[in-house]
């Protein structure tokens, strides 16, 4: 009976590869190659003209959990929604001219957490893991190691810049990611007072959610989940007034929200809670903007509810246009949060449908900012254990089997699977048989050699994409920290405007040339 069932698995497997053709038939001439080559080659020999425009606007688009292997299983998907085979195809992130690597490691950790990440590149220091804008004198949940030795964030160095400056986010905005832009906290956790100790409070600390608001308190603009953060405890939520686990967890009895609206309420603030009123605002009619779409982090983009959840580009679509209108430019981190969430989960599919939409949204900031006055960069906080391979065929289902069977246990393998996590599982002693599951499913967790509650991180190097003024300062392998100096000097803040000439676009140019081009001028006058 086994054999006959092995039969079945290893034809069912035959067919499927035999279905469609493995490839264009394009391919089979070098010609294809050879032109694809050459075009490639053109465009790249035009990059030797860098861009050294000053940056008035710099956009920073972070993938949670997004390691390489993660953007090249989410280029396939890409392709393969598009009804391509996938491998070919390009992401949005792809088309940027220039690629480094960034490493991830923490003070502390060899393998990072999302939040001492989140202080390098935000805040330009590497941190200890779960400390969020404070350097690494801080040590998590030692309240009193917070006072001096707070760091700030590029997003602050824009602001004090005079320019407008926005989070967009998919999990709650006072998430480890977006927090280190704003916050000084020795514990990514502390949410809200309701997740502090009483000694912490008594300290003098405050949680991440009140720092949202008191510390830069002039954010043009956020968006992303949190809502039940920002009310008082019990209070009923406005989306879900009958689930206890979504009420307010506030003990201090402060509704952060009503406090915003209040003091926006003459500087044309907004605050919205569902798509209608996100998609009805006209962006010229507004300077502040505060959008909490869910109690806690956003839904998963493939369950999320088109009709009352703004998706990630959405998002990104109104926040722009909001911030454009300064005259002096913006800072934007937008975050895709819930990469992290899926692989965590063990749910690939997730996770590579959240890549794919943050791709989504990384081509509608494209379309609306120019590239000669724009550093966009696109990078991950830090990798997972996910991988896929097994010698697939070329356009092979991203989500499915390998095209044979294993010769030790003599069962059928996803392509997907991870190093560790909750996918682990064991029938009769044995490898779950993945052909009498639905391994394509949403939900699906993909087999981990080692059973854990939740996947772990990964700790090899992120890729770092990036276009416009000065993008080519990312080039080759640094340090993770490395990644706000350089978005820093590119727009003349913060530390870096020794460069910048007040009578050119350009920011390129050294102290030395500048005094150089002032005395010619001087020159050609008096002659």
């Amino acid at each position: 009976r086994k054999m006959t069932a092995l039969l079945i698995i290893c034809f069912c497997l035959i067919l499927g590869s035999l279905g469609k053709p493995q490839f264009p038939e394009q391919e089979k001439d070098p010609k294809f190659w050879n032109a694809w080559a050459q075009r490639t080659l053109k465009n790249a020999l035009t990059l030797q003209e860098l861009n050294k425009n000053k940056a008035k606007n710099l956009i920073l688009f972070l993938g949670d959990g997004m390691g390489v292997p993660t953007v090249t299983a989410a280029r396939i998907l890409k392709g393969q929604l598009n009804g391509q085979n996938g491998e070919e195809t390009q992401l949005e992130m792809d088309k940027f001219p220039f690629v480094s690597l960034s490493k991830t490691y923490n003070t502390n950790a060899q393998v990072p957490d999302s939040a001492g990440t989140a202080t390098a590149y935000l805040c330009g220091v590497k941190a200890n893991e779960g400390t969020v804008g404070v350097s690494a004198a801080a040590v998590r949940s030692q309240c009193n190691t917070t006072q001096g030795n707070e760091v700030t964030s590029i997003l602050k160095w824009a602001k004090d810049a005079g320019k407008s400056v926005g989070i967009v986010t998919t999990t709650r905005v006072n998430h480890a990611t977006p927090s280190a832009a704003y916050a000084h906290c020795v514990d990514r956790d502390w949410y809200s007072d309701n997740e502090m100790p009483a000694e912490a409070l008594q300290a003098g600390c405050k949680d991440i959610a009140r720092q949202l608001f008191e510390n830069i308190p002039n954010i043009d603009v956020i968006m992303g989940g949190g809502r039940k953060y920002m009310f008082p405890k019990n209070a009923s939520d406005v989306e879900y007034p009958n689930i206890l686990k979504h009420s307010g967890t506030r003990k201090d009895g402060r509704n952060l929200v009503e406090e915003w609206v209040d003091r926006m309420k003459n500087k044309k603030g907004r605050y919205v809670w569902n798509k209608t009123q996100l998609l009805s605002l006209n962006p010229n009619n507004v300077d502040y903007l505060l959008g909490l779409f869910e109690p806690g982090d956003m839904t998963y983009d493939l369950e999320r509810n088109a009709e009352s959840d703004p998706s990630l580009t959405e998002m990104v679509d109104v926040a722009i246009k909001i911030l454009k209108k300064n005259p002096s430019g913006f800072y934007l981190l937008v975050e895709g949060g819930r990469i992290d969430h899926g692989h965590h989960e063990g749910k690939a599919k997730q996770a590579l449908h959240e890549a794919v939409e943050m791709d989504r949204a990384i081509g509608r900031a494209g379309l609306l900012t120019s590239d000669h006055e724009t550093l966009t960069i696109v990078t991950a906080d830090h990798s997972h254990v996910f991988s896929f391979g097994g010698y697939t065929p070329r356009g092979n289902t991203i989500f499915g089997l390998a095209p044979m069977l294993s010769d030790v246990d003599q069962k059928p393998f996803t392509s997907i699977l991870y190093g560790n996590g909750p996918g682990y599982k064991v029938i009769n002693g044995a490898r779950e048989n993945v052909s009498t599951v639905d391994y394509k499913g949403n939900n699906y967790q993909a087999q981990a050699a080692v059973p854990l509650n939740a996947e772990t991180h990964g700790g090899e190097d992120v890729a770092v994409f990036a276009k416009g003024p000065l993008a080519h300062l990312l080039h080759g392998v640094h340090e993770q920290n490395y990644i706000p100096h350089v978005m820093a000097y590119a727009a003349c803040i913060g530390q870096n405007r020794e460069h910048c000439m007040s009578s050119s676009g350009s920011a390129g140019l050294r102290p030395a040339f500048s005094i150089v081009a002032t005395i010619l001028s001087a020159v050609r006058l008096l002659c």
